[in-house]
């Protein structure tokens, strides 16, 4: 299996469990709006969660990282992007070639080649 191919399986299965959630729930009448922002604010709060893994808290000792709660957090993060990515009508080719382009442009960005404004590099001779 291929990474698209996965990276699509992930896609399809997100899409299953929206549904899921949607019907379960009583949330069909929810906009593409009002989902979206649900499922940042989760995003956000699992993200924090990710936080709280990697000793962010200076003023405190720090312990061993659990990289398997770590992962997991990771996971839930992608669980509600995915989802977003799906009700954005994104679905994960679109994701993939985006990110491609939108890849260029961060290394031509770091290597002064962008023409957008404020990634100029310093001259060299100067």
């Amino acid at each position: 299996m291929t990474a698209m191919d996965k990276l699509e399986q992930i896609f399809t299965m997100q899409q299953a469990l929206n549904a899921d959630i949607r019907e379960r729930r009583g949330l069909e009448e929810l906009t593409h709006e009002a989902w979206i922002q649900k499922q940042m604010l989760a995003m956000l709060c699992e993200m924090a969660e990710v936080l709280e893994e990697t000793n962010y808290k200076w003023w405190k000792n720090p312990k061993a990282v659990d990289s398997d709660a770590l992962k997991e957090e990771m996971v839930d993060v992608l669980h509600f992007f995915v989802s977003m990515c799906l009700e954005s009508g994104m679905d994960a080719q679109e994701l993939y070639d985006r990110y491609l382009a939108k890849n260029a442009e961060n290394f031509a960005r770091q290597q002064g080649r962008s023409s957008k404004p404020g990634y100029e590099l310093p001259d060299a001779e100067g």
